[in-house]
């Protein structure tokens, strides 16, 4: 089991990502939140794919399982960021889905930050209600008021905890179990 932190590129695409998400949100215009929303999802969907397979290196399955969910999350949002908001709304709805329950796989295992895991499980409860509300019919967009954009805020911070968790000392965030393992070893 790796005791070596994730790709420095992780993080870096974790926070790039947020914050163009974030500007995306608030773009001046359709061209420039697709650019802003393509380089983000993009950054993203890199950021997942580094983070699972350190975390299957790490033995951390739920971890790698959330992530792999993330990027297929990530992946189905990507696919609707140069389309009209209307139009992209149900692929959103089903990015935003995948989204939640990856949260909850990667903020349920001990092996993040507590208040790390509290901003994912936040989010995800923010995010499926929103794929909630679309699967039943309501008229949502990316940027409905108030959710899904509430939801955006705490969703970066959570981006954020996770780039801060890449540089940690790996020793120190892996559950009590995984800890034993790495001291016996």
């Amino acid at each position: 089991m790796s005791t070596e932190p994730p790709s420095v590129l992780a993080p870096i695409c974790l926070v790039v990502g947020a914050l163009l998400g974030l500007a995306g949100s608030v773009a001046p215009s359709p061209a420039l939140r697709g650019l802003a929303w393509g380089i983000d999802g993009t950054a993203l969907v890199v950021a997942g794919a580094l983070l699972a397979v350190h975390c299957l290196g790490r033995g951390s399955q739920m971890l790698a399982a959330g992530f792999l969910v993330f990027i297929a999350g990530q992946a189905l949002v990507l696919s609707g960021s140069a389309m009209s908001l209307e139009a992209s709304a149900p692929s959103f709805a089903a990015g935003a889905g995948l989204w939640a329950a990856a949260l909850v796989l990667i903020s349920a295992p001990k092996i993040m930050p507590l208040p790390v895991r509290a901003l994912g499980g936040l989010a995800a409860l923010l995010l499926g209600a929103t794929a909630v509300q679309v699967f039943l019919g309501r008229n949502l967009t990316p940027l409905s008021d108030p959710l899904p954009f509430l939801a955006y805020p705490v969703f970066v911070l959570t981006l954020f905890g996770w780039a801060w968790w890449c540089r940690m000392p790996q020793t120190r965030n892996v559950s009590s179990k995984g800890a034993k393992r790495l001291l016996s070893a």
